[in-house]
């Protein structure tokens, strides 16, 4: 996986034109910098944010979650794995150290618990207080089938359940191309209930699960299907309550990842599109609002590359982008 160009010091880059694609997008004027994580941190797979604009997490290759409050700086914050050490996991890259180190995904913040969830690749659901340290283990199974690569997550506004992904039931996280290269459709669309603290299956047959994102009035949950090259909504109330229908499937976007609401009605997803000529993948940030229609469609060529993005996230007025094969949190600003 190609890195993203890093400079040897955050430097702001502007961007003078952005690629328009033949669906509809806004071309603008931004500036973009790069947040460096510590030397031994790579690979930022997602972010939560406490506050718009305030201190965020994410978590990298080597089993921490990591958490960044300008100007101080990272910390870590806190681990998934029981069994993870600084000898063996500190700044590690290889993945098969993952069972033994953890692996952060998904990541989601409640402001009005203060509690951060985290969806780990090996170690399922998981919990961690404000303190941080080990996290709290809270589920890893749903219906006798244990998780095999949870994730993405996201918090119900309404309800403060958990919804999230278990990306296949065949292929964990080290073998995930090879999930790809199958077609793979045992994913897993899934709800913590927080108070009762039991899992149910909302949706099954996912062609591997990768985001899911609920609407601010709690009345779906949407979940991407990264090799089904289209995104799906589960009605959570209303008349449609407990089916499923096609929300997105656009030719000109593939491998749609993670997905998360803005403070609006609307929602980012990071993806990709085939470039013409080349007939390469290039990273796209798409904005969609809450009926699935496309109201931006933005190239992030010049930035990453070829190089595959997981999300795109709205905090305050700037808009933040990780990857998982890159050393630094990306941010956009206008």
């Amino acid at each position: 996986m190609a890195l993203l160009r890093p400079s040897t010091k955050a430097a702001m880059v502007s961007i003078l034109s952005i690629f328009v694609f033949c669906f509809p997008s806004t071309v603008l004027s931004e500036t973009f910098r790069q947040i460096f994580l510590p030397p031994t941190g790579f690979g930022p797979e997602s972010l939560a944010f406490e506050s718009p604009g305030g201190a965020f997490y994410t978590g990298v290759n080597d089993g921490r979650v990591l958490r960044y409050q300008s100007p101080t700086g990272w910390t870590s914050f806190a681990i998934t794995s029981p069994h993870r050490t600084i000898a063996l996991c500190e700044g590690t890259t290889d993945p098969d150290k993952g069972p033994i180190c953890g692996r952060p995904m998904g990541l989601a913040y409640n402001p009005l618990t203060r509690l951060l969830y985290i969806a780990d690749a090996y170690y399922g659901l998981l919990v961690a207080d404000s303190n941080g340290r080990l996290a709290k283990q809270i589920a890893t199974s749903a219906e006798g089938q244990r998780f095999v690569v949870c994730n993405a997550l996201d918090i119900d506004p309404i309800t403060g359940n958990i919804y999230f992904t278990d990306a296949s039931a065949v292929y964990d996280l080290r073998n995930s191309s090879k999930a790809v290269l199958a077609n793979d459709s045992t994913g897993r669309l899934l709800e913590y209930d927080v108070k009762t603290n039991q899992v149910t299956v909302l949706l099954r047959n996912l062609s591997v699960a990768v985001g899911a994102a609920v609407s601010r009035d709690g009345g779906f949950v949407l979940v991407s299907e990264f090799v089904g090259n289209r995104i799906r909504r589960y009605w959570l109330t209303g008349r449609n309550a407990g089916t499923s229908d096609i929300f997105l499937s656009n030719l000109n976007i593939v491998r749609p990842n993670n997905i998360k609401r803005t403070s609006l009605v609307d929602f980012r997803i990071a993806a990709a599109t085939v470039k013409q000529g080349s007939q390469t993948l290039v990273p796209i940030r798409v904005r969609v609002d809450e009926l699935g229609r496309i109201s931006e469609t933005v190239s992030l060529e010049a930035q990453c590359g070829s190089t595959p993005i997981s999300e795109v996230q709205q905090s305050g007025l700037s808009l933040y982008v990780s990857s998982r094969g890159v050393n630094f949190v990306g941010v956009y600003t206008p």
